[in-house]
């Protein structure tokens, strides 16, 4: 009897809090291949183990920056090269070259997931000459590729209009499970990255006027900042900052809260096209959502009856609006 195909997938992300990496993997894992991932340890990084996969994280010298992605590019070229592997899976366009040039030299099948429109993030799109950069990346690999996932319908429609590339919509849906309901508490929710464009900012300067908490699910660039204005406001008992979270510690807040919010500015095409994960959570644990007036996040919420699309970012029209929700 054969042994299976071997799949190894490539991510810059922490594997322990990658929802879509792990839904991967085990959906991968239930077709009888032999899945591994390689990512990357930092000092915050959590446990993470399963017994339907195997993962390697790597410690790198560097942990932001063009040098970090540089960094986890070659150590991602070196271990693909010298690792048995049929199939090659790259997590977004930071591990795609790696994953390219080792599919090139080795005559293995590439798999590219693009989970956003990578070129189009804020952080990018301040620094052009960066920007650049990458897309050079991606426009001398993407026109060559053949075996494409993205997330959202428009993201793919722009992939093929600008390099002729194919790409299959798997939207980021959490598992089907029988949740079990609890009593609601008084806070609302915000899980994600903390950074720039996600309405943070605005959602903290409303809640002296909110008449319940706000919890704040997940890390990032601006998180210091947030911090810092949290506590200049006076608003440390009202605004808690839970810090990484696993999927299924996550789960369990959002299950409690009254509220969800997904707000994020059209800063950059990559916010404008984004279905972001949090909705899909929210839906699955019966929260409403309160919801940014972006393309693919209005397609799938104004049909139904589940949230309210944002009225304004102003302290006092966002403060107005969750009060009017929540009661």
């Amino acid at each position: 009897m054969s042994s299976p195909k071997k799949i190894i997938l490539s991510v810059s992300s922490d594997l322990s809090t990658d929802q879509r990496v792990q839904k991967v993997c085990n959906s991968l894992a239930s077709y009888g291949l032999e899945v591994e991932v390689f990512g990357r340890r930092l000092p915050s990084s959590l446990k993470f183990h399963t017994e339907k996969y195997n993962s390697k994280r790597f410690k790198l010298w560097f942990n932001k920056g063009i040098l970090f992605y540089a960094n986890l590019n070659i150590r991602l070229f070196v271990k693909l090269l010298f690792t048995k592997v049929e199939v090659l899976y790259a997590n977004d366009l930071d591990t795609l070259l790696a994953n390219y040039l080792v599919s090139k030299i080795r005559n293995k099948p590439l798999i590219y997931d693009s989970h956003e429109y990578f070129t189009e993030v804020p952080e990018l799109a301040q620094r052009p000459s960066v920007q650049r950069i990458w897309v050079r990346i991606e426009e001398a690999i993407l026109p060559k590729l053949t075996n494409c996932i993205t997330v959202t319908e428009k993201i793919a429609e722009v992939y093929n209009q600008k390099y002729g590339a194919h790409f299959a919509i798997i939207r980021n849906f959490p598992l089907l499970q029988e949740l079990e309901l609890v009593e609601e508490e008084n806070f609302i929710i915000y899980q994600g990255a903390l950074n720039v464009g996600r309405g943070l900012e605005e959602l903290i300067a409303a809640m002296p006027h909110v008449e319940c908490n706000l919890w704040i699910a997940g890390e990032g660039d601006i998180e210091n900042q947030l911090r810092q204005m949290v506590q200049d406001s006076n608003l440390s008992d009202k605004v808690i900052f839970l810090g990484r979270l696993t999927p299924d510690e996550l789960k369990r807040y959002t299950l409690k809260a009254k509220l969800g919010v997904s707000i994020e500015h059209k800063m950059g095409l990559n916010y404008t096209y984004a279905l972001p994960n949090k909705i899909f959570d929210y839906i699955h644990c019966q929260t409403p959502v309160l919801y940014a007036d972006l393309v693919e996040v209005k397609k799938v919420l104004s049909e139904v009856a589940i949230g309210e699309e944002l009225e304004g970012y102003q302290p006092e029209i966002l403060a107005t609006q969750i009060n009017r929700i929540l009661n």
